[in-house]
């Protein structure tokens, strides 16, 4: 049951209209922004709460027990403030949340009302929605391994072992031109194996894009595909570090990376082919071929 502060719960039972609404997020990158829908700005708790950037509240919904309370908040794309680069970059995703009922003539009397992480977020030509969800929306995550034939692991993580730093699987690079900021003619990869880096990861070092990181869609001499555009535009110039990428198959973990010993999927495991075969004939029938 939520409990009022005495002077909030006073100022309710008095029928005062004067309360509002702050949002307080704190991104991956640590940057912390508050908003409010008071028509001036407010501060407390160390961050002060923006006024007139078109921030409002919008459904609500709570429920008993474990399912998941849900909030929407909707505004305009501000540079100044939610920029819409920022959120195609990922900086906002599963970004913390608190919502505060706050009293704006006397601050402290306020009451968090919630608290949650960021979720999808939906973006317009001006303005956006952004969905935040209740803690209990952690619960509904998936744990635990995935019987699965391909490999469950990151490859680099301590569960695969495969050392990324080593230079045999690591490159730095520069543009040198790009197409529909996806497709990348690039310096500094020649010495490496076609196909090496695809599925890997392009992190960006110098450039608009400096600090966003993207997988690789593929990867022949020094041409670069991204799975998805560049958030900001890609010009000649900008650097890169990228790293080998993996299709996580059996065959894959043992002959590029030699560590078929720490593959984690069940290459062998039986899938729908297998349930509705049927012997042949004409066939040697002793199984053998599908554990080759």
């Amino acid at each position: 049951m939520m409990v009022l502060p005495p002077g909030l719960a006073a100022l309710v039972a008095s029928g005062v209209t004067t309360l509002c609404h702050c949002w307080r997020f704190q991104r991956r990158d640590g940057l912390v922004l508050g908003f409010t829908d008071h028509d001036r700005d407010l501060v407390f708790g160390g961050v002060t709460y923006q006024a007139e950037t078109g921030f409002t509240a919008a459904e609500t919904e709570s429920s008993l027990g474990l399912a998941v309370d849900t909030d929407e908040v909707s505004g305009a794309v501000s540079t100044d403030a939610i920029a819409d680069a920022d959120i195609a970059l990922g900086l906002w995703d599963d970004a913390d949340v608190e919502i505060w009922i706050v009293d704006w003539t006397q601050v402290d009397n306020r009451l968090l009302e919630r608290a949650g992480s960021l979720g999808e977020v939906t973006r317009g030509d001006l303005a956006y929605e952004a969905e935040i969800r209740g803690l209990v929306h952690r619960l509904n995550q998936d744990e635990g391994r995935t019987y699965q034939r391909q490999c469950d692991a990151v490859l680099g993580d301590a569960r695969c072992g495969v050392d990324l730093t080593s230079p045999a699987r690591r490159g730095s690079g520069t543009v040198l031109g790009a197409s529909d900021d996806r497709l990348l003619s690039v310096s500094g990869l020649a010495g490496f194996a076609g196909d090496l880096f695809t599925h890997g990861v392009l992190a960006w070092t110098a450039g608009a894009n400096r600090g966003a990181r993207v997988e690789l869609r593929g990867h022949s001499g020094e041409r670069l595909v991204l799975w998805r555009r560049a958030a900001r535009p890609v010009v000649a110039g900008d650097a890169f570090i990228v790293t080998a990428g993996c299709a996580r198959t059996f065959d894959m973990c043992r002959s590029r990376f030699g560590n078929g010993a720490n593959f984690r999927g069940f290459p062998h495991i039986p899938g729908n082919d297998f349930a509705l075969g049927v012997a042949k004939k004409s066939e040697v029938n002793d199984g053998s071929s599908f554990f080759r």
